[in-house]
């Protein structure tokens, strides 16, 4: 009941033909080919080509104005990592005393 029988392999080369189609077939045989001729040559480690290296993007140029008039100013460290409260002062955010 294996594929050892003629009869079994034209079943499925016909079966095949019949979801693919004409055109879709050679395609695959094609990229299953050269997939398989990939992995081959990179079990043995030849290398037929050089990988093409990766193109190296243009710099980007530099605004007319200078870099420090983009920045924002940052809060004091000491103001920004004391607790704050809402409750029982009216809303307003002060930092809470040191007991």
């Amino acid at each position: 009941m294996g594929l050892d029988n003629p009869i079994h392999i034209a079943f499925l080369l016909v079966l095949l033909l019949l979801v693919f189609g004409a055109k879709r077939l050679p395609e695959m045989g094609h990229s299953l080919g050269s997939g398989l001729r990939g992995f081959r040559d990179a079990l043995s480690g030849d290398a037929r080509t050089a990988p093409v290296p990766a193109p190296v993007p243009a710099p980007i140029a530099a605004p007319d104005s200078p870099p420090a008039a983009h920045l924002a100013v940052a809060a004091p460290a000491a103001d920004a990592a004391a607790p704050t409260t809402t409750s029982g002062n009216g809303g307003s955010h002060e930092p809470i005393a040191a007991a």
